[in-house]
Order: structure tokens, then sequence, then C-alpha cells
């Protein structure tokens, strides 16, 4: 089993850098058909062509698109969701077997855990157990850290640098080989976040941006700090400039471009 742990790993991280460029396109399943990801065929074959690392999404997403895979794009299956814009509590479900990830060829599955949830113990046994089921199966497992609560009796922002090293360390805890969860907001303590944490970390995207600058930046900075890349959707396709998007992110990742240099591409 840890051969096959081995090799998927190496499917969605870069040899070279260790870092990893995952456009998440899993979106539809909770909000529908929104801007960007209407059409499946269409973002999946922009993704392939600028031989992004990975892509995370559901199955649905996968079965509408499948001319356009290629053997070098990794599939990130969403295991967990069970709920949508429309009135759901935001509660996350196993809704999808790590057996079905293996039988659509996946090279990791994506958990969701929302840490200080009033359901954070089912959601953290629901999680380990499953992750004990995809390395049973050789199948390695990207956990999205989330957190809410408080600390010290005090409510905190999702991205609160202290509520993300505990969440981080706690996904790694159960077994998660690497963590996707909110950049800090700064280099010194997302820095904490990475040196708590003994698996890789890539930032995931949060609520839209209405500045292309400030998502470089912060891509830039998460990797400054020793983050291993990014697992984000609406930040990259909602802007336009798709293919540009995902070549300037890749720039970034892999490239070790600066923000202006990345900024360029897609302003050209």
């Amino acid at each position: 089993m840890q051969s096959g742990l081995t090799l998927r790993k190496q499917a969605i991280f870069d040899k070279q850098d260790g870092r990893a460029v995952i456009i998440a396109l899993d979106h539809g399943s909770i909000a529908g058909p929104m801007p960007g990801i209407t059409n499946p065929s269409s973002i999946v074959k922009a993704c392939v062509d600028a031989k992004v690392d990975g892509i995370l999404t559901t199955k649905g997403f996968v079965d509408a698109s499948l001319a356009e895979w290629d053997r070098h794009t990794s599939l990130v299956l969403r295991l967990t969701g069970g709920f949508t814009t429309l009135g759901g509590k935001f509660e996350e479900e196993m809704i999808v077997e790590p057996e079905t990830a293996i039988a659509y060829g996946s090279s990791c599955a994506a958990i969701t855990v929302k840490f200080g949830h009033e359901r954070e113990g089912d959601f953290i046994r629901q999680a380990s157990l499953a992750i004990d089921s995809c390395h049973r199966l050789g199948l390695p497992v990207m956990l999205e850290a989330m957190a809410k609560g408080t600390i010290g009796g005090k409510e905190f922002a999702p991205h609160e640098s202290e509520a993300i090293r505990m969440v981080a360390r706690m996904g790694a805890e159960i077994g998660a080989d690497l963590i996707k969860t909110y950049y800090t907001g700064s280099v010194e303590s997302f820095a904490r976040v990475v040196e708590g944490c003994p698996v890789p970390i890539v930032i995931l995207g949060g609520s839209k941006n209405d500045s292309v600058r400030s998502v470089f930046q912060t891509i830039y900075d998460s990797l400054q700090a020793g983050g291993s890349g990014i697992a984000m959707g609406r930040n990259i396709w909602s802007f336009g400039k798709v293919e540009a998007m995902i070549n300037a992110v890749n720039g970034l990742v892999h490239g070790h471009w600066g923000v202006d240099k990345a900024l360029a591409m897609v302003e050209a």
C-alpha cells in the first residue's frame, strides 16, 4: 500500500520543487453552475493545456469532461459534501466511498473537516476512518482544515493564525497526507503554521477576491513562508482570462516568479 501512496503523491507534487498547483472545480455540487465552471470540458481543457498538477472536483464533473483529461493531470476527487447553498447547514458528510475514488483513477481524495463546529467530533471521526480506508487502498488524502469557534473565549476569523496553526496540525494528526487551508495573512504567521505541521500545506482561495494582485501576492507570500502550493478555484477561474490566470499561477508556484511577472502574464 505504501508504494501506491508514494506514487500517487508524486503525481500531485512536482518532484523538482515539492510544490503543487491544484485547481478546485468542485463548487458546482454546492452552488450549481457558477460563472467560470458552467462548461466542465472547457475549464478542464484549460487546466490540462496549462499542465496543472491536479484538479479537485466531483464525480459528475469528471464524467462531463472525460475527453479533456490526459495522463499528466491528477484527479483529486472530493469525498465529502452533502449540503447546498439552498439552505443546507454546511455540515460535511461522506457522500463518496474511497473505492469510488480509486475506480475513477484518482491520485488523491479530498475531505473537509470543520474544526470547532458543534459536530466537530462526528467530522473528525468520519475523516479519520475515511483516511484509514483510503490508505488501505494506497490513496492519499488532502484534508481541507477549516476553523471556527473561540480561542481564549473570543471568536476568531476563519484565517486567524493560531486557529489555522492548530487545525493544520490536527488534520495531520488524524493521518492526512496534505492539508488545504487558509493563508493567515503574513509570511511570519504562516511560517509558524508550516513549522507546526509535518505534512505539506496548500492554500485555498476562499471567497472571491476583487484584486488579481492580492491573489498573486497571497500565493507568493505563502510560498515564501514554506507553503507547498495552492488548491484554489474561484480566485483563478472567475476573473476571466482563465488560461492566462492558470499560467501565471504556475509561474508563481513552479517558476518562482514574482508578483509583477505574474501580473504581466494576465495583463498582456
